[in-house]
């Protein structure tokens, strides 16, 4: 199938590993020019080497932090810079860190909003006039399955990328008229960096050991393993296509059947 990606542009936020790479790699294979960025120079070249490799696509990448609003101002204008246009902006960074309410400080809270919520926002201000000129274009937002059931020891993910959710939805609405779409791709137990992260965590948490904790993660998801990143990043290039061209506002949960709720 063709998803009609050759030529578009693509800018994909914290893409030096994880989700934020596969994207971009998937987005690479259907014909895309992307620009890449995350806060490291070392890492961010070398996933771009590793996408061309893979792909052949014309790759920018950039050192830039999302928390940083003047590096969100030069990683978009850098990327009008050597693309000419934008077509596609994926709003990603790094989960805040797990906790509970007692143990979680305002300043952390303050520090997860900024990073989750406010770099998405502050990015799709500034990327929208440049998406605007193309007539069109893709708003996608990586969030999590705990928009929509709260994840144990995750409060500040559980809250904010709920809050992620919201805007998205309501700024669909707002630019479903300029044929803008904005949605949301949530993963469930992807098998990334983080995941081990959080799976490490939950170990010595529970006083058992990662793999007892990713045993017991996987026999209650019905396809009985973790996700692939590049399962997900397949729905990502599939939002982002000609082929999604009537779907905006949603969620769409990439987790293996592990969420029970209907709606």
């Amino acid at each position: 199938m063709d998803l009609g990606l050759n030529g578009r542009v693509a800018l994909v936020a914290a893409a030096s590993r994880g989700l934020g790479k596969a994207v971009a790699t998937a987005l690479a294979e259907e014909g895309a020019r992307v620009a890449i960025f995350s806060r490291q120079q070392e890492a961010i070249e070398a996933a771009a080497a590793e996408v061309r490799s893979r792909t052949g696509a014309e790759v920018l990448p950039l050192a830039a932090d999302v928390n940083r609003h003047d590096d969100l101002e030069r990683v978009v204008r850098a990327t009008i810079d050597r693309f000419g246009r934008l077509d596609i902006l994926v709003n990603n960074a790094g989960g805040p860190p797990p906790g509970t309410f007692d143990s979680l400080s305002e300043e952390q809270w303050q520090q997860a909003v900024n990073l989750t919520l406010m770099s998405a926002v502050r990015l799709t201000r500034l990327a929208l006039p440049h998406v605007r000129t193309q007539g069109g274009g893709r708003i996608i937002n990586l969030t999590s399955s705990s928009t929509r059931e709260p994840i144990p020891n995750l409060l500040l993910s559980n809250a904010i990328r709920t809050a992620v959710a919201g805007w998205a939805k309501t700024l669909a609405t707002e630019l479903a008229p300029e044929n803008i779409l904005v949605n949301c791709v949530a993963p469930g137990r992807i098998d990334t960096e983080r995941l081990k992260e959080l799976d490490q965590a939950n170990a010595q948490r529970q006083g058992r050991t990662a793999a007892e904790v990713r045993r017991a993660n996987e026999a209650a998801i019905p396809l009985g393993r973790y996700g692939r990143p590049d399962e997900f990043a397949a729905a990502v290039a599939f939002l982002a296509s000609d082929r999604a061209s009537y779907i905006t506002g949603i969620t769409l949960y990439v987790d293996g059947g592990k969420l029970a709720s209907i709606v």
